[in-house]
Order: C-alpha cells, then structure tokens, then sequence
C-alpha cells in the first residue's frame, strides 16, 4: 500500500474489488468409528461429496488417521455457500485399505447426509453416522464446524499534515491524500481518495473507513510507500498519536539535506469487523419462518381444475409449489423447525366468519407445524373445511408477525430475524393498512417475501417492493429500510423451482445484516478476531 499527497482532487472515493462469494471451511472430527482392523484399529479418512443434479460429486478428502478410532482431521474442506441455495453435502468415512486402487474397495465406516445450511446455522453440527442400510453405525459419530473464511476486518482512520510543502503561486495549499495498494503486477492501485482541504498546509480530514482487504490485501504487515504498515499505523490508539515524515521524491534528489515537506499523523487508527450475512448465522441467529396463505374468493372453487387452490394429481400447485421452493431453504435455518402457517381471507366453521389471521391447523393457541412437509400437511388438511371468501387484508398477519418481532426489539445481541412469506393471487383490499404496517415492521428485525400466483395484475405488489422508490404510509412516513421482496410466481413456471428461490431469496441476506449493522447489534456469539 501507498500513499501519495496532492494538492487538488475530485473528491471521489474509489475502493478496489471486493469479495463476492463467501468461502466457508468445514472441519470434521470423528468419535468411536466401527474397527474393521483385526491387529490394529481401524485407518479412518474422510471424504466430502455434494449434490450435482442427483449425483454425488467429490469435493475433497481428510488425510488418513492411522490406528485411530477418534481422529480429528487436520485437513480441511472449503466450499462456496450460497444462502438462497440448497447445497446438499454428504460426508463419508471409510477405513483405508493401502491395497485398494478405487474408493468403494475401502471399508466404508458410515456416513452423513446433510446441507450445508444447517451446518451453518448450527455452526458445530454432533450427528451420527449411519451404514448404507440406513442403521447406526454403531456408536460412530461425526462433528461438523464451519468457519468463514473471508476477512471482513475494515480500518478506521483519522488523519491530518503539519507543516506541508506550499504548492499554490497565490496561497497555501489545497492538501488531500491518496492510499494505493500494490498488486501482484508491482502497479500501484488506488484505494481511497480524501477530501480536498482549501487553502491550508496543516490539513486534518474527515475519518473514512475501507476494508481491510482492499487497503492491503488483509495483511497488516505489507509495506507501504513511505515505510510503514498498517500494524505500524495501528499504534496511533487511545490519544497516542504516530507522525510519518511526508516525503517529495523528487526534492529527496534534487537537495542533499533535504529532510521532508511535512508531516503526515495518524491521530487514530482502529480495525474492526464488519460483521455479515453469515457471521450473524454462524453467531447462532435464528431466522423465524411465518407463511401466510391467501383464501379469498378470487383464487376460485379448490375442488375445481381451474382454481389456484386446485391440487393436481401429481399433488402440487402454485401455492404448493411456492412453500416447498422457500421454506426448504429457510427452515434450515431454525433449530427447532416448528413454524406458524396461518390463513387470510376464508369463514371459518362452526360460525363461518370471515377471518385474516387463522391457523390452518385451526389450533390458535399452536399455530405451528413440524417443518415445511408439515405446512403443507396442513395446507391441503384445511382446504376442504373452510370457505373462501374476501377481502384481500394483509395486514392483519403483518401487524401478527411484527407483535413477535418487536419482542426482540430490544435484544443486545443478534438471536432472532423474522420473515413472513405471503402467497396470494393478486388485488389488496387493505392498502393503506398495509402500507403503515410495513413501514412499521421496517423499524423490527422483520422482512416480507410476497409470491404472486396467477395472472392478477400485481402493481400493487411492486409499489410494496420498495425498490424504486422508498415506501411511504398513508401519512407520509418513510419506511426506515426496503423489508419487502416481491415475485411472481408466473415468471418462474417453467423453471427449475431453485430458481424461484434464488430469486426470492436474494435481498434477505442483506435484509438481515442491514437491520443488525443499523443498529449496532453484534452476532450473539460472534467468531474470534
């Protein structure tokens, strides 16, 4: 890294290339292995596979533990992770055989089948392992750790010059700094660019923050151009401030008791985490999963063909079809996989009153299901015992979910984020009620995915997104960060459902982190420095 001082500027900051995937490392250790060694214990090594369009791919392998029922691999696996995916991994042991040229001539010891998103979110996974007829294998164990890997430090500092060179015929100076990083190449890039200061020779400039990587590639011990590092600027900590001589190549050659043109001081200097996605995840955040179903009158009679409520005979429809693509990822992420499912829009029996805030499993006091099979259990249980009626109210189960929300409000660490999923066919009856509750629950650790199924006009849908423009209430407040995530069900028919969830998915990670960061709430339990 360098830095060079100037004495004009545009004013623009640019910052190089940063990470764009996250890289997680996965540690395995394993306890009380079958022998399958007559004179000596068993030679354990293990093996990583994922899911390739329903085939098994290697990914990687452990090296072998001699005589060791208990190893704990040195060796790593590391792999992309991808939130709105679900990345099946399978992880087998076998007993080496030094004789065996191909991996099925091993002993096989037992295996796990898992994905990666629940080893995520549970950051150290204990299971145990199970043979190739689906028995325990034995007592055998395996213990799965996962670590990002991507630095995520940046560097705050604080900087000012004294007694700098005088560049202006007619005045002082107009100072600013320039920091580059040096690539691979040996070429300088720029990274940061500081505000010009007018007419001064003893500038002192607004604090900035980069990330770590792009200032030196995350190793604080890399030189920079007038002989310092990062660890060396990092001692400008607690009011101690570090003073670097400002340096004019060119007058250093042309005067032979030149000393400097200036000071450069680094009054403060702090590095910290920008905390992501995935430390809060890994820090044993909770993502709570709420779906919302549309019973009104306009879906059409479920007994018939053409009604979206229709269930085919190979067992799914949109709202089916909706269910299943986002909740198998997200219910990945809640230890315990119990979720409310509730109903708006249909009268219910004995009375046949019309309600917008029911469970389908018509237990209110239990609104949950196991899982997301157990949604849809109880999805297709319902249909047949109420009636479809209407309006089109969302936010009774928005106003619902964010009661629980604004429960952990006031949680000094990150432990729950809420996300309600609504599937409807199309028109709201209540906007203006929506649009308050929205902007309200902007103000939780809330987020709302709405799916459109039919061919409705969903206008309505896209003025909820708010991604063109920030979303309003009926009196005009602003909803304090974009918590809504619209799609249509129609623009992914004939597309593998992945896609779907790919792209519903897509803004919640930073949903999440936005919500946290705002507020300056840490991972509960946030991985070490």
């Amino acid at each position: 890294m360098a830095y060079t001082l100037g004495s004009t500027a545009d004013g623009q900051t640019r910052v190089g290339p940063q990470h764009c995937v996250t890289r997680v490392e996965l540690s395995v250790t394993a306890t009380s292995l079958l022998d399958r060694d007559v004179a000596s214990k068993s030679d354990p090594f293990c093996v990583m596979f994922h899911d390739v369009d329903g085939n098994w791919v290697e990914l990687g392998r452990t090296e072998t533990a001699v005589n060791n029922l208990n190893p704990v691999f040195g060796k790593k696996f590391q792999v992309d992770y991808h939130f709105e995916e679900i990345q099946k991994l399978r992880f087998a042991m076998f007993d080496e055989d030094k004789c065996a040229t191909q991996l099925y001539e091993h002993d096989f010891l037992g295996e796990f089948i898992c994905n990666l998103g629940v080893i995520v979110s549970n950051k150290k996974l204990h299971r145990p392992l199970i043979l190739a007829n689906g028995k325990p294998a034995g007592k055998g164990s395996i213990t799965i750790t996962a670590q990002e890997l991507s630095d995520n430090r940046i560097i705050t500092l604080t900087l000012s010059g004294r007694k700098l060179d005088k560049k202006d015929f007619f005045g002082k100076s107009d100072p600013y700094l320039e920091f580059h990083k040096q690539g691979e190449d040996g070429k300088w890039m720029l990274v940061h660019r500081t505000e010009v200061i007018k007419n001064t020779l003893d500038p002192s400039w607004k604090s900035f923050t980069v990330p770590l990587i792009s200032l030196c590639n995350g190793d604080v011990h890399r030189n920079i151009k007038f002989q310092t590092t990062v660890a060396k600027m990092s001692e400008a900590q607690n009011g101690v401030e570090v003073e670097f001589d400002c340096i004019n190549p060119k007058k250093q050659k042309k005067k032979k008791n030149y000393k400097n043109s200036g000071f450069i001081i680094v009054k403060s200097c702090k590095i910290t985490r920008d905390y992501t996605f995935l430390d809060y995840i890994l820090g044993g955040c909770q993502l709570m999963f709420t779906v919302g179903i549309d019973f009104t009158a306009s879906n059409g009679n479920p007994r018939e063909p053409s009604s979206l409520h229709y269930i085919n005979p190979l067992g799914s429809n949109e709202y089916l079809a909706a269910i299943l693509a986002v909740g198998q990822i997200i219910q990945d992420y809640d230890t315990d996989k119990m979720f409310p499912a509730l109903g708006f829009g249909a009268q219910l029996p004995p009375d046949w009153k019309v309600s917008h805030e029911f469970a389908i499993n018509f237990n209110p006091t239990n609104p949950f299901c196991s899982g997301v099979e157990g949604i849809a259990q109880a999805y297709s249980a319902c249909l047949p015992h109420i009636r479809f009626y209407g309006p089109t109210n969302f936010s009774p189960i928005i106003n619902h979910v964010a009661r629980f929300a604004a429960q952990a409000l006031q949680q000094e660490k990150a432990a729950q984020y809420f996300t309600l999923l609504i599937i409807t066919d199309g028109v709201i009856s209540d906007m203006d009620e929506t649009r308050d509750a929205i902007v309200q629950a902007s103000k939780l650790p809330m987020s709302i995915i709405i799916i459109g199924v039919g061919n409705a006009d969903f206008a309505a849908m896209e003025f909820l997104d708010g991604d063109a423009s920030v979303l309003r209430s009926s009196t005009g407040e602003e909803a304090v960060r974009d918590i809504v995530q619209f799609v249509p069900f129609r623009d992914f028919r004939n597309a593998p459902k992945e896609t779907l969830a790919k792209s519903v998915l897509a803004e919640l990670p930073q949903q999440v982190t936005q919500y946290f960061k705002q507020r300056n709430v840490p991972p509960a339990n946030p991985a070490p420095e």
